[in-house]
């Protein structure tokens, strides 16, 4: 048998604050020198893979070995999202003090299920979503809790919307019910795909997913969604729940939330509002209005780890109507009963996860470190950046802009001045474009589809983006466009 000539227990002290320092300073000048990496991967498909051995190691390898591997085989097949040139879906940053505290949060290795099994990770997360609510200037009434991703926050909320209006639930589920009638939820033309998911996993199918048509600035249009419902209670059909969004993925439009709030206060149906990306903007008190009517849903979603810094993964979660989340979620076996029952938020019961990650570490620090004023600064500068590109693409007779720019993304396509071109040719043209862009290493756009048309997305979100990426961006822009 082979046996390691490591002593039994972890790295030693000495052997951890060495490597740790490297690990920092290697951290210190990624963030010092981002474009010193080509900003998307150039590996092709499996290379990462291929050049791994095929199975783990025998006897354990020097820290120092291990770190070289990561720089000569991982790095290469990272593309890179805290590049200054990434302005593809989100741009978003891992902050310098949100790094910090992932570290400190992994040091701890803090398990949040219970309160008495870490009272810090329960309660700051009380604190630091208390902080972010009251910054966005949504009311008191709202109760944050903390999961990973949007996606994850917007199956709770509409799991919560079904224990609010299915009898029995809970006990009976949905599968062969005679007694109980079609459901349906709704949301915009332009809602994130985590609505699609989350009716299949709540048990009302994709079926049970209605799309509300949207108008000219890509919102959902309430008078359709009026109609939809008043359609579908004709038809016996119970209306579960409405997704409204504030900043869209594709074009970070901004469904008119006041007047779905009514339509749903009206039908008693559950609202929800997506503010995963744009939410923090109302950070900026002349961007408060972009709430307006959000202080009227059951719960809401903003993701810190898109546009507030914040090291990927943390999405803050809001409800006023906390009771009815616990009732979906709750069960507590023997061995996860305490004697501080009912005194104290178990967060095991606000969700399907039992284990909870100490993520309000790096929302807390953020939130000290940059302070609102540093927030609002920072948005308030991606905002320019975006209007400005945008004011460089609508003065090009040989580009259009197809969407508004409410926040920090861009949406255009070339279309050259002097001949008429079908939508496929535009499509073909666009497409080669972006890959001939991103394949350059300097910059890093994405694509979505409006009413049919391709275009092409610059998201600026990046704590590291100043105008020169931007305007460099441009240029490249404008430089392969040309050639084609």
């Amino acid at each position: 048998m082979i046996v390691s000539d490591k002593p039994f227990g972890d790295m030693d002290p000495e052997t951890f604050r060495r490597e740790g320092y490297r690990v920092v300073d290697w951290i210190a000048r990624y963030f010092a020198e981002p474009e010193r990496y080509p900003v998307m991967s150039r590996v092709k498909p499996g290379e990462v893979r291929c050049a791994l051995p095929a199975a783990a190691p025998e006897r354990g390898e020097a820290f120092d070995e291990i770190l070289q591997d990561f720089e000569r085989l991982i790095v290469p097949g990272i593309t890179h999202w805290n590049h200054p040139g990434f302005f593809a879906y989100f741009a978003i940053s891992g902050s310098g003090p949100g790094v910090l505290a992932e570290m400190l949060s992994a040091a701890l290795n803090a398990q949040g299920m219970l309160w008495r099994t870490s009272p810090s990770v329960t309660e700051l997360e009380e604190v630091a979503t208390s902080w972010l609510r009251d910054l966005m200037g949504l009311p008191a009434a709202f109760q944050g809790v903390i999961y990973d991703t949007a996606s994850t926050s917007t199956l709770h909320a509409l799991a919560a919307a079904r224990e609010a209006a299915v009898p029995g639930v809970r006990r009976e589920g949905m599968v062969g019910r005679r007694d109980l009638p079609r459901h349906r939820v709704y949301c915009s033309e332009h809602a994130h795909s985590s609505v699609d998911k989350a009716t299949i996993l709540i048990g009302i199918g994709h079926d049970g997913l209605r799309k509300i048509p949207a108008d000219e600035a890509f919102r959902m249009r309430p008078h359709a969604l009026e109609a939809a419902i008043a359609e579908d209670r004709r038809a016996g059909i119970v209306p579960l729940a409405v997704v409204a969004t504030v900043g869209t993925t594709s074009t970070t439009s901004v469904d008119p939330v006041e007047a779905i709030a009514e339509i749903c206060s009206r039908e008693g149906v559950w609202l929800h509002v997506d503010c995963a990306y744009a939410g923090v903007a109302a950070i900026i008190p002349e961007y408060r209005h972009i709430l307006r009517g959000v202080d009227r849903a059951d719960s809401v979603v903003v993701n810190p780890h898109k546009w507030l810094f914040t090291p990927f993964d943390l999405s803050a979660f809001y409800t006023r109507r906390m009771d009815v989340l616990v009732g979906a979620f709750a069960l507590t076996s023997e061995y996860l009963r305490t004697s501080e029952a009912g005194a104290v938020r178990n967060l095991m019961d606000t969700g399907v996860q039992l284990g909870r990650r100490f993520r309000a570490l790096k929302l807390w620090m953020i939130l000290r470190y940059f302070g609102a004023e540093g927030i609002r600064s920072r948005l308030g500068e991606h905002m320019r950046l975006a209007r400005l590109f945008a004011s460089w693409v609508d003065e090009h007779p040989d580009f259009e802009r197809l969407a508004p720019v409410p926040f920090s993304v861009v949406c255009f396509r070339s279309k050259p001045k002097g001949r008429e071109w079908t939508e496929d040719e535009l499509e073909t043209r666009n497409q080669q474009l972006l890959d001939r862009l991103n394949a350059t290493g300097e910059v890093f756009l994405s694509h979505t589809k409006l009413d049919g048309r391709f275009v092409l997305r610059l998201a600026v979100g990046n704590l590291r983006t100043e105008e020169r990426h931007v305007r460099r961006a441009w240029e490249l822009i404008q430089q392969l466009a040309s050639r084609h």
